[in-house]
């Protein structure tokens, strides 16, 4: 029983996984699309709105960097080494 209940759960955190990342690729996808539509429109028409529109390029690229970083796990700040370095020093603490 032991050992069903441990490959449904490995099921199901590889279906949120794999959740994660098809987020993360229709995220890139629509980026690119719609930002590679706004660009050609913007040189079709003679670059009036290009101030606004890389405004919106760079806003919403740097939202999809963070979800880069959340998806792939990239964080600089709090990785794994910080993860154990902290656990480490609050055992430390407790005695």
């Amino acid at each position: 029983m032991e050992s069903f209940t441990t490959q449904e759960e490995a099921r199901q955190k590889a279906v949120k996984r794999v959740k994660e990342l098809k987020g993360f690729y229709n995220h890139l996808i629509s980026f690119m699309l719609v930002n590679g539509g706004i660009a050609l429109l913007v040189w079709y028409f003679g670059g009036s709105m290009a101030f606004f529109i890389w405004t919106v390029t760079i806003w919403w690229g740097l939202g999809l960097l963070i979800h880069a970083l959340t998806t792939f796990k990239l964080n600089p700040f709090f990785g794994k080494k910080w993860e154990e370095k902290k656990i480490k020093e609050l055992l430390e603490n407790e005695h």
